[in-house]
């Protein structure tokens, strides 16, 4: 079976021109400005170099790049007709890569909503899942006759709870009634947006952002506990995108707290569009105990402890544990458990990058991060996991979100001031990794 070694990227990460061409402000935008205090104005300027970035992209050996479609460039305000200048430049980049052997693989919905969707609701309207259906088949009917792979959405765990619970990813919200809903939706979206772009010789996935759940010891609770954290996060999206339901057990947890999902009849049906290949976006595992700091098994409402504990393990710079073998576990369950094609598509690691004068960086922390989580995909593959591509995260350092500029994820260094890119030692050793095989 082939394998695919790509890299990826996010339109609103590293494209810039954010006021051209007819594109307007998403919620992403938004949120930049008013909270995080850095944006994605300029960011790479991917924009205006696109070509010169997909040469880049060509240097590195890679077979295919995994990037997003902007939905305020190519559908301003996120109805009515096509902006053709904001769609030509996916026009354009798409060719780019093909005309480079590079194969792309194209996300519809990376986080970057329109604002004006959210001044309607955002995610907790049902419309917007009607909404993106719209987008995708705008996007599809330009790019579908080159694009056959495509992935509705990414990490929708993120965008319903960093969002709309927590308050610390766009649009800010507040309210755990505001993630069901929009948890909902989002998969709502998914199985229109399949429908509407599924042909026989494509490929219509989804990218889910999946950690490990692990007991922090073998107590039953601990074991309770890690299956319920195991359902909040993995469970209740795999669930019904593949068996055709939500979790039971999530269900019911939901409801003894008072909440729900605003699941209607027939949705579940357009919801269960069995991924062609399930994107898997893997960072690090976790610990969960049924017990709390002080040994109480239940919380101040009265419900069952679910305590997050992080492995005692090194860090990467976001202090994000370093699970490479939990990786290898997470792959063979979600083969068991599911059965669908999987592509990593998702990996990396953020360290306190130190250019030399020159601007080369000696990643050597990043570099091993790689090679451990390639060697736990193999051994995966090894012991029969379906496991059809890797692409690492980032192509290059770029706008991270909440956490603005100061995090680097890049295989490849971006001076902003100047927009020079420096290949990293890890761009190099990846290059070196991919001809060799898998």
């Amino acid at each position: 079976m082939t394998f695919t070694w790509g890299v990826a990227t996010s339109a609103y990460q590293i494209e810039g021109a954010a006021a051209e061409d007819g594109r307007t402000p998403s919620i992403w935008d938004t949120f930049a400005h008013e909270v995080v205090g850095e944006h994605g104005d300029v960011a790479c300027d991917h924009y205006h170099r696109m070509p010169d970035d997909v040469a880049l992209i060509k240097s590195l050996g890679v077979d295919a790049y995994r990037f997003s479609v902007s939905w305020p460039r190519v559908q301003p305000g996120g109805r009515g007709p096509a902006n053709l200048p904001g769609l030509d430049f996916y026009d354009r980049l798409v060719d780019e890569l093909l005309g480079n052997g590079i194969t792309p693989w194209t996300t519809i919905y990376h986080w970057d909503l329109p604002q004006e969707l959210e001044d309607d609701g955002g995610w907790t309207n049902r419309d917007t899942a009607y909404r993106m259906a719209e987008f995708a088949g705008i996007v599809a009917a330009r790019l579908g006759d080159r694009v056959t792979n495509w992935q509705t959405l990414n990490e929708p765990w993120c965008v319903a709870y960093l969002g709309y619970q927590h308050g610390v990813h766009a649009p800010g919200r507040r309210s755990l009634d505001d993630a069901l809903k929009a948890t909902h939706h989002l998969l709502l979206a998914h199985g229109l947006a399949a429908s509407v772009m599924k042909k026989p010789d494509n490929s219509v996935g989804i990218a889910l952002n999946i950690g490990t759940a692990t007991p922090h010891t073998d107590d039953p609770l601990d074991v309770a506990a890690a299956w319920r954290a195991d359902g909040n996060v993995t469970r209740i999206f795999l669930d019904p995108l593949v068996h055709g339901h939500y979790p039971a057990d999530v269900l019911a947890d939901l409801a003894a707290r008072g909440h729900s999902l605003p699941v209607r009849d027939g949705d579940l049906a357009i919801i269960n569009q069995r991924p062609d290949v399930l994107g898997v976006n893997f960072y690090f595992g976790q610990d969960f105990a049924g017990r709390d700091e002080h040994g109480n098994t239940q919380d101040a409402d009265g419900f069952p402890v679910v305590r997050e504990i992080q492995p005692d393990v090194p860090r990467t710079a976001m202090d994000w544990p370093i699970t490479p073998d939990r990786f290898t576990t997470l792959l063979l369950r979600l083969h068991r458990d599911y059965g669908v094609p999987l592509a990593v598509t998702e990996n990396g690691a953020v360290y306190d990058d130190v250019p030399a004068a020159d601007g080369f960086v000696a990643d050597e922390e990043r570099t091993a991060y790689l090679r451990d989580h390639i060697a736990a995909t193999r051994a995966a593959r090894e012991q029969g996991a379906d496991v059809r591509g890797y692409f690492a995260w980032s192509l290059m350092d770029n706008f991270e979100w909440a956490e603005g500029y100061g995090r680097r994820f890049g295989l490849v260094a971006v001076d902003y001031e100047t927009q020079r890119r420096t290949p990293k030692q890890s761009a190099l050793w990846f290059r070196d990794r991919i001809r060799s095989g898998l």
